[in-house]
């Protein structure tokens, strides 16, 4: 599967992970940005990895949830 995504693509010579197509979204509040971290934290939850969006070991939810993720993070006011 990942030679076959690559054989479609021009600029990769062998394997291809991660989709080429960038679609960016403007953050303009912090209703926005909440909204976003709010959907990235359920993926694990509605893909049914978990129950609860803190569960998932590599999210940022454990942090906002009051415990210790495993990677540093830095909040934006």
């Amino acid at each position: 599967m990942l030679k076959r995504a690559g054989s479609k693509s021009s600029n990769v010579k062998g394997s291809q992970l991660w989709q080429h197509n960038n679609k960016p979204i403007e953050l303009y509040s912090n209703a926005v940005i909440d909204q976003k971290v709010n959907y990235i934290h359920q993926n694990p939850v509605v893909a049914g990895f978990v129950n609860e969006a803190h569960h998932w070991k590599y999210s940022s939810a454990i942090d906002y949830s009051g415990g210790k993720g495993v990677l540093e993070i830095d909040y934006v006011d």
